[in-house]
């Protein structure tokens, strides 16, 4: 008898689910997306505490930890939502807020002043980009890659549309000498990348449970990240090498301030007068002549060996024709001009050489100078030198000019770009070929003007042209620099300025004189220190007063091995960025596998 076996039907039961690892929770954390809001919040952040660093607050300290919001963004290997416009508008804010002396020139200046903050912002979201690369594909550690990133971006600021090499992160650095002494080999470039290196050490060891304050990451992974050992010592070692670093540098700085053997060189004066620049109006020449001239009273019973009057600050033009056109040749090409202006100007010759005898004197006048040829009228914004017995001895026509206020770039090709500009019509200059230098009492003296002491290649290839053209290849003894900041009413512009400057003293181991209309007129010595500044004798204040500042030049002993080797180091930093733009580029059209978890 067969025997019907019964299965009973399986019961269901509900499992209870595991609960997950921690490394289960940090890879689901890291594979979402974190919000918008934590990336807006350190790239303000960012914005703000470098727009603080430099003047008119001018903490410098806080440019040592500046990037550490921007660079919380770098460490992480998911990007966050939005990640790269909100970088841009921390940019945004902080070089609006830095720019805004720019709307003093004019009410049209706003309309600059925009356009540039739009474009200085593009530099935070590509240092984030390309810094991510550097870290995520190329494998380079924080601390190397984001310091050489942010020089690199420096560096093309510097030449990008004529350049502008105000406010890199190493200018805050400006009264501490010790560190800056480094700009004699790497440049200003060189304080910029320890002081960025700062930053990427701060950034590796902030703790995880900062991202989730920040709402970067979910609170997950930092509730599920464990602090090893391992951890700990490679904080010690990023530490370390950290302080190394500037221990390196500020060590470097005592050595090389050591070495100086100041030596008390000509007595200089630098004319400082007082004068708002307006576009609409022009100071009346007269005032402009007599009130320098009442100045210059002063440098002379000061016993100045040489005075220096700002850009532009002898009002009448100095007009040059070749001495083989005639004025029937001259008013056939240039029917608009009246030959009387290019007559011989005796006249003016007599007067500016009148002037440098009796102040027995060499005298540096910023003055405009109208050429005229078979190609036309040029004018250029030059610095004339004037002989006590010789007269008339050499001019410099400045090479760097400023963009809008000075030439309109693309006017032919994009002419509503002439919006930007508060000039209408037919203006602007040309722009000189080469450095200069002027010789007196066997002291040489190579002039830059207006912003041209903020940029470094041409200083440097001034001083190069300079020591060129001179038969024996002497050095620079003397950097004079002619400078119209009546633009700016007083601002932080000014300060910022003479800042900048001194970089160019430390960087070529040549003292400087500026002789700047409403200020700042200073002489700097190779270590970049003001050893004097015009001064009201009233007030005390230096901007916006009439001043004289009269001294002797401190002569610097020591070579520059930047004169001689130029922007090496940044050109590296260059490179590197040049790498992660190809990687970077290479990685979106190409398929890979995904970057094991870090």
């Amino acid at each position: 008898m067969a025997t019907a076996v019964m299965t009973a039907p399986a019961v269901s039961k509900k499992t209870k689910p595991q609960d997950p690892t921690p490394q289960q929770i940090i890879a689901s954390a890291r594979s979402a997306p974190a919000g918008f809001f934590g990336s807006l919040k350190v790239s303000l952040l960012t914005g703000i505490l470098l727009w603080a660093s430099f003047t008119p607050i001018g903490f410098g300290p806080l440019a040592w930890v500046a990037l550490v919001p921007l660079l919380l963004l770098v460490k992480l290997e998911r990007p966050t939502r939005w990640m790269y416009q909100t970088a841009y508008l921390g940019g945004f804010c902080c070089w609006y807020a830095t720019l805004q002396w720019m709307r003093l020139g004019d009410p049209s200046m706003y309309i600059a002043w925009t356009a540039f903050a739009i474009y200085l912002a593009f530099y935070f979201p590509i240092f984030v980009g390309l810094t991510r690369v550097a870290v995520w594909k190329l494998r380079l550690p924080m601390l190397l890659a984001a310091p050489a990133i942010w020089t690199g971006l420096e560096y093309v600021r510097a030449y990008a549309f004529t350049g502008f090499s105000w406010y890199q992160l190493g200018h805050s650095q400006v009264h501490w000498l010790e560190l800056i002494q480094i700009s004699d080999v790497v440049g200003a470039y060189g304080v910029s990348f320890i002081v960025a290196m700062s930053s990427a050490a701060f950034v590796e060891l902030v703790p995880q449970r900062l991202f989730s304050r920040m709402k970067l990451l979910p609170l997950t992974v930092a509730t599920a990240s464990p602090e090893t050992p391992g951890d700990q010592i490679h904080r010690w070692k990023i530490a370390g090498v950290l302080l190394a670093s500037v221990a390196c540098v500020v060590g470097y700085g005592y050595v090389r301030r050591g070495q100086a053997q100041f030596v008390a060189g000509p007595r200089v004066a630098a004319i400082q007068g007082n004068f708002v620049a307006s576009v609409n109006g022009r100071y009346a020449p007269e005032k402009v002549f007599l009130e320098h001239r009442r100045l210059t009273s002063q440098a002379i019973k000061q016993h100045a060996d040489v005075i220096v009057w700002p850009e532009v600050m002898f009002p009448y033009p100095y007009f040059v024709k070749p001495a083989n056109v005639t004025d029937a040749k001259l008013k056939e090409l240039i029917p608009e001009v009246d030959s009387q202006n290019w007559q011989d100007k005796t006249e003016l010759k007599e007067m500016i050489r009148s002037l440098s005898q009796a102040a027995s004197a060499a005298l540096v006048l910023g003055i405009e100078t109208v050429t005229a040829d078979a190609k036309g009228i040029q004018l250029f914004n030059s610095a004339l030198f004037v002989h006590p017995q010789l007269g008339l001895g050499g001019r410099y026509d400045k090479q760097h000019r400023v963009p809008f206020g000075e030439y309109l770039p693309l006017a032919d090709t994009l002419p509503i770009l002439g919006s930007l500009t508060p000039y209408r019509g037919r203006y602007g200059i040309q722009a000189g070929q080469r450095g200069a230098a002027f010789e007196y009492k066997g002291r040489r003296f190579a002039p830059v003007i207006c912003f041209e002491d903020t940029v470094p290649q041409v200083v440097r290839q001034s001083v190069r042209d300079a020591i060129a053209d001179d038969p024996q290849h002497r050095k620079v003894d003397v950097l004079l620099n002619l400078t119209n900041d009546g633009w700016f009413h007083g601002s932080s512009e000014l300060d910022q300025h003479l800042i900048t400057a001194a970089f160019r003293a430390v960087e070529l181991r040549t003292p400087m004189v500026r002789a700047v209309n409403t200020g700042i007129s200073a002489i700097i010595d190779g270590d970049g220190a003001i050893r004097a500044r015009a001064r009201d004798s009233k007030t005390g204040k230096s901007k916006q007063v009439e001043a004289v500042v009269c001294d002797f030049v401190p002569l610097d002993n020591r070579q520059s091995w930047y004169l001689q080797g130029g922007d090496w180091f940044s050109q590296v930093c260059l490179l590197l960025c040049g790498v992660c733009v190809v990687t970077g580029c290479y990685g979106r059209f190409t398929k890979r596998q995904p970057l094991a978890a870090r």
